[in-house]
């Protein structure tokens, strides 16, 4: 299948280098030289002027949408009139009412719309989805997560600290991979309670988010999201009534990719304990656009999608909101 880009960023370079098969076939970007330079990266490829001369194009099956938070529902919805597929980066929109008629022309269309929610797809938790429907765990009770980073010099005056083109903070950029990975297996939150304070960078958004949800069930998800974490980190733990899974690293600055599987045994005591390592480079993104290949090819509704995301942003927005 062919491919379209818009948004020629960082993220826009990594979903081309991801594509799982499919063929690049034209960009765009807001900065006509980011969309030449990655043009010129993949033969064929066109850097196209805009939006419009993008989207007006025949042979593209599959657009990634790939811009800052602002423009994302929008464009995801232009691009769905024109017939396409999409692959929207996450959060999908910057407020979960922006999602809604997005939504339903989707489900007018008959277009698969899938959104970048790649952790879902490292190798740590595939092995833990694995896990997890296997009964192993048996009934999970709670999740407990941290995500966080130290940001950089001029963090502040990056465009995520802009709330109108962000939509916030910490709490939506890496705190809804959080969110989304605990709804993964705890399913919906109906009870949301949090605070997104701003501790260090001089900005009108959040650096920090705190979180506690509950599902109709009581399961419960302890969230943390940071970008004053100073040494990158992301930890996550899972907990049934008969054992728990504890996730750490995502490679990279993160550190090494590793689940433990802690086996309550019935005289209970100290655990059968099994670990997993994963030293090889991150595959997610490959991953889940190979996914997306097959949503397509077998009409099936991609995993991670437009509800998905409208799930996760109704839990920000309530944090912000409280």
């Amino acid at each position: 299948m062919n491919v379209g880009i818009i948004g020629c960023g960082l993220i826009g370079q990594k979903r081309a280098k991801a594509l799982a098969g499919a063929t690049l076939v034209a960009c765009t970007d807001a900065n006509p030289m980011r969309a030449a330079a990655l043009a010129k990266m993949y033969p064929g490829c066109v850097a196209e002027p805009d939006l419009r001369a993008l989207l007006g194009r025949n042979d593209i099956d599959i657009v990634i949408v790939a811009t800052i938070h602002s423009v994302l529902a929008e464009i995801t919805h232009s691009a769905i009139e024109a017939g396409k597929h999409v692959f929207v980066e996450k959060p999908a929109a910057r407020f979960a009412t922006e999602l809604d008629p997005v939504i339903q022309t989707a489900d007018r269309v008959g277009v698969k719309v899938r959104v970048g929610f790649n952790h879902r797809y490292h190798f740590a938790f595939r092995k833990a989805r694995e896990i997890v429907d296997s009964g192993a765990l048996g009934e999970l009770m709670f999740v407990r997560a941290r995500y966080g980073h130290g940001g950089r010099i001029g963090y502040d005056k990056e465009w995520r600290a802009t709330k109108a083109l962000s939509g916030g903070g910490e709490l939506i950029d890496q705190g809804v991979h959080i969110i989304d990975l605990a709804r993964w297996f705890l399913g919906d939150f109906v009870d949301v309670e949090g605070f997104a304070p701003t501790y260090f960078w001089d900005m009108e958004v959040d650096d920090n988010a705190f979180m506690l949800l509950k599902t109709a069930k009581k399961q419960t998800a302890f969230l943390h999201a940071s970008c004053t974490e100073w040494k990158n980190l992301f930890s996550m733990e899972i907990y049934g009534r008969q054992g728990k899974l504890d996730i750490s690293g995502l490679g990279g600055s993160y550190g090494l990719e590793k689940i433990t599987h802690y086996k309550m045994l019935p005289e209970m005591g100290p655990p059968e304990t099994v670990s997993w390592e994963y030293p090889m480079a991150d595959r997610s993104w490959e991953f889940e656009m190979e996914e997306f290949l097959e949503d397509i090819h077998l009409n099936r509704q991609p995993s991670a999608n437009l509800r998905d995301a409208r799930a996760a942003l109704g839990v920000v927005e309530r944090i912000y909101n409280s």
